[in-house]
């Protein structure tokens, strides 16, 4: 199992970021805010395959190209595509989905579940292709007694509201299950001879109950389990950005506690230390401000994108290294080579 993800879109330019969680028997994939032109340089297969938008908030930068996603999707048949958002995520879909002409959609697919995720509640409704998604299927309100918004049995996804100037933008966390791996050393000692039985231990779809025709008689699935597999924690990634927290803060001390340990960070940069007034003003970080993020939360790694346009290329490498300055690691995607 791991954790893929690739950056979409350029520097200087609206960035997405697409993530899949490949258990080994499945890919889960999840999309992380649609910018104008991020999808470009997907597959329409690729596209298709995303199961889960979450939207950090609904600033032009970071739904202009959900246009091009819906066109993929709007009609996808056996599952729902899921929505995610801050408050307000239910109204502004409702009107993205109602922004065309619809008069040949009563025997289509297409199902779409849309959740704004609040402080202390998430609510939900079911729009439906076949009804040109006129009417929002509202679906009672759940508290929220953590982070998590989401389980599946590869991964879990977990939600942070942050300020971002007047508004809300949503960070997300997603954290892989834990690892079942085959013990070498264990198989060894236990007689057996590997073979494509051995994926059987790791499906998660094969109850511990089923039984295994190996030598000596059937053996149960669960006992196998428990004398062959390790158990290792799952890879995690973080998504945050347009916010801005002060260090110090109690606000900090949250955000720092719920990221921490994370193994990638992936973290707006949008400007230079020099221009804090700037970023205060518009409720942005600054590069040095992010690098004490990563280093307080001891992450594994850290990427940059979400880059201001205003600077140069040579800009964006120093705010690389001023990133750098607190965290060594920082790094920015190696898909803008310059």
């Amino acid at each position: 199992m791991a954790i893929e993800w690739q950056i979409l879109g350029r520097a200087g330019a609206d960035n997405a970021l697409l993530a899949t969680i490949d258990s080994g028997h499945s890919r889960e994939r999840l999309l992380f805010d649609c910018g104008e032109g991020c999808l470009s340089g997907l597959r329409v297969a690729s596209v298709q395959a995303i199961g889960h938008l979450c939207f950090s908030h609904f600033h032009m930068d970071h739904v202009a190209g959900f246009d091009a996603f819906f066109r993929h999707n709007y009609n996808r048949p056996d599952v729902p595509v899921e929505v995610w958002g801050p408050p307000g995520t239910l109204e502004v879909m409702a009107h993205r989905f109602r922004g065309f002409g619809w008069n040949l959609h009563r025997d289509q697919p297409g199902e779409w579940l849309v959740h704004e995720i609040a402080e202390e509640h998430v609510g939900a409704a079911r729009f439906f292709t076949r009804e040109a998604f006129a009417e929002a299927h509202r679906l009672p309100e759940f508290p929220r007694d953590s982070r998590e918004i989401h389980r599946s049995a590869n991964f879990r996804l977990e939600a942070k509201l942050l300020p971002h100037g007047t508004i809300s933008s949503l960070a997300y966390r997603m954290v892989e299950a834990e690892r079942k791996n085959v013990d070498p050393s264990r198989l060894g000692e236990s007689g057996l001879a590997p073979g494509p039985w051995l994926q059987s231990l790791t499906d998660p779809a094969r109850s511990d109950d089923e039984t295994l025709a190996l030598g000596g008689g059937p053996r149960r699935i669960g006992q196998l389990r428990e004398d062959l597999l390790t158990t290792k924690a799952g890879d995690s990634l973080a998504y945050l950005t347009d916010f801005r927290v002060e260090p110090d803060s109690d606000e900090w001390a949250d955000l720092v506690d719920w990221i921490r340990g994370t193994g990638t960070l992936v973290c707006e940069c949008q400007y230079r230390a020099d221009d804090e007034a700037l970023a205060r003003r518009h409720g942005h970080m600054t590069a040095d401000l992010v690098g004490r993020l990563a280093r307080d939360a001891g992450v594994g790694n850290l990427l940059l994108l979400h880059l201001s346009r205003r600077y140069a290329a040579a800009d964006w490498l120093a705010m690389r290294d001023e990133t750098r300055t607190f965290f060594r690691g920082a790094a920015l995607p190696s898909e803008w080579d310059f």
